[in-house]
């Protein structure tokens, strides 16, 4: 069970590090600042949640850890922190590009528009 739990932790490690590729790659050529913003939370969730839970199945797998299951569960509550806070964070920045109209952008239907 143990070396199931160290071989799923590599890889999700490993998950992690082509979404942070591809996040990076995304900021640098999508068009406008929406779709970054996007590229941008893809990054942080693949990026830093899937590595998070593959380092807490690494430590639950590795046997020579002493304090195996403190590093497992600070990487597992870290790991939902940062998974409730991503989208709710993009999601504040989308609003409030939308609503100072910094951002150039000109959509076929806006549904925030009708609100105001």
């Amino acid at each position: 069970m143990s070396e199931i739990l160290f071989y799923l932790g590599a890889v999700m490690i490993t998950i992690g590090g082509i979404c942070d590729l591809f996040g990076a790659l995304g900021l640098l050529k999508f068009p406008n600042f929406y779709i970054r913003l996007h590229a941008a939370t893809v990054g942080t969730i693949g990026g830093a949640v899937v590595p998070l839970f593959g380092v807490g199945f690494l430590a639950l797998g590795a046997d020579f850890l002493p304090h195996k299951y403190a590093i497992a569960g600070a990487s597992f509550v870290t790991g939902i922190i940062v998974l409730l806070a991503a989208p709710a964070g993009s999601h504040a920045l989308a609003y409030a590009a939308h609503k100072t109209k910094i951002v150039k952008w000109e959509p076929k239907c806006d549904h925030l528009e009708v609100e105001e």
